[in-house]
């Protein structure tokens, strides 16, 4: 007893010291160039292109002909999602992407946004840009940067996006509305990849920012989840003079002294500043820490030879479809593994589910999307020493791959101003809870407005 308490106080100690160094770091801005082969002595053509989504039948032709040929291993009896993908479940969706999954109609889905490309360093950026349809007179709209994850998309934002372009239609108060850019990380999707080693979070922070002053926004608000928070993150370290707001539904908080009373909160939760709710979502440790290894195998492949699986689901959909779709199944909730179907349709439809595995599929970026595990899960970050001294707001969805505590979230982000545990949803927040995470948008940055 004497021991744990003497240990509390050393740990008490060490935590103070390192939240009072409060010194407003910021990360350097520098430059670069990610298109293939030296940079031009020319200057790059900023201009803002036009794109849409198209199709063919060539394509379409080539994708039924891979699934027609596809070979299934049967899965364990009672196995359900416990091994990951079960192929009997598999087959599902392999009949109605084959027979149903008409890619010509969601590409029109696809497009009922506005598209855009421009290059940014070397790269071609892909993105939508959505503004509100009317406006209250004398209203402008708040600029919004939206960014996704992986293995997400841009698509993933297309149910919350009119909840936060045209709240009135949806309900909703019109005082508040945003105009949204949605890009895609570069090697994902429509967005050209980059063509030399090292193009990691920070380097997608700072293409995006000329983006947004491209398209004339010298102060907007942001929001991500899973790479999308820390590209955002990582925006506020850079600039923070031009993000007015940070939004997140995922943090990464990795050189945290606070992560070390996990040990001792059982007994000392209150001292170290939990909650009922975090101990709840945070119990039992054991088990919180088995999920976590199991569902974080991807991450050591795609963060040290991430070509070598890209072959693999390069060259076949199936494949492809069930390694993305997996993780929409237990990171939506890791109780989905004792279904026989993962829960999937619980919370998404198939329709959803293969428009997103087509923008990989079709694009063939699948490997790119996986090498920027490899480029980021460094040990020289040094983004990760640096608080974020931006107004935060913060979503927890319960069913998040790990909880992260307010406390937590205020060592990083000290001007954490709104903390809101959601009531259910987990890693594909805006995909799955459109709604859930729109009220939480719109509350952040109405506190900021008001103040």
């Amino acid at each position: 007893m004497w021991l744990e308490i003497l240990l509390a106080s050393v740990l008490g100690f060490v935590i103070y010291w390192f939240v009072s160094k409060d010194k407003e770091e910021t990360l350097p801005l520098e430059d670069g160039w990610w298109g293939p082969g030296v940079r031009p002595t020319t200057g790059e053509d900023e201009s803002i292109r036009p794109f849409k989504v198209e199709t063919s039948d060539e394509e379409i032709n080539d994708l039924h002909q891979r699934i027609d040929k596809v070979r299934l291993t049967p899965p364990l009896e009672d196995s359900r999602f416990h091994y990951g993908f079960n192929s009997n479940y598999l087959k599902k969706i392999i009949s109605y992407w084959r027979n149903e999954f008409d890619w010509r109609k969601q590409v029109e889905i696809l497009n009922g946004y506005p598209h855009f490309k421009t290059k940014i360093e070397g790269l071609d950026i892909h993105f939508i840009h959505v503004k509100p349809p009317q406006l209250p007179s004398g209203q402008t709209p708040k600029p919004l940067l939206m960014v996704h994850g992986w293995p997400g998309s841009f698509y993933e934002f297309y149910k919350v996006i009119p909840l936060l372009t045209d709240p009135e239609k949806h309900g909703l108060s019109n005082e508040l509305a945003f105009e949204v850019v949605c890009p895609s990380i570069p090697g994902y999707g429509f967005s050209e990849a980059s063509s030399k080693k090292g193009f990691n979070s920070v380097a997608t922070a700072r293409i995006f920012y000329k983006l947004m002053l491209r398209l004339g926004f010298q102060q907007f608000y942001v929001q991500g989840g899973d790479w999308g928070a820390l590209i955002c993150t990582n925006m506020a370290q850079l600039v923070p003079s031009h993000v007015k707001g940070l939004h997140l539904n995922m943090a990464f908080i990795l050189r945290n002294f606070y992560t070390l009373t996990l040990l001792l909160g059982w007994r000392f939760g209150r001292l170290f500043g939990y909650t009922k709710r975090d101990m709840e979502l945070m119990s039992p440790l054991k088990k919180i820490f088995f999920n976590l290894v199991r569902e974080t195998g991807y991450m050591h492949i795609q963060s040290t030879k991430p070509d070598t699986v890209g072959c693999a689901l390069n060259d076949s959909p199936v494949g492809l479809a069930a390694y993305i779709l997996e993780k929409f199944s237990t990171w939506t909730n890791p109780e989905f593994r004792d279904l026989e179907d993962g829960g999937l349709e619980r919370k998404f439809s198939l329709d959803d589910l293969l428009t997103g595995t087509m923008l990989y599929w079709t694009t063939g970026t699948i490997t790119s999307s996986q090498r920027f595990y490899k480029e980021n899960l460094r040990l020289d970050n040094t983004h990760e020493g640096i608080k974020v001294h931006v107004p935060t707001g913060f979503a927890a969805f319960p069913c998040e791959l790990v909880h992260v505590p307010e406390k937590w979230v205020k060592s990083k982000y000290p001007k954490l101003i709104s903390y809101s545990y959601m009531p259910h949803g987990g890693h594909f927040a805006a995909f799955e809870e459109p709604e859930l995470l729109a009220q939480d948008i719109r509350k952040f940055v109405g506190l900021l407005e008001r103040q």
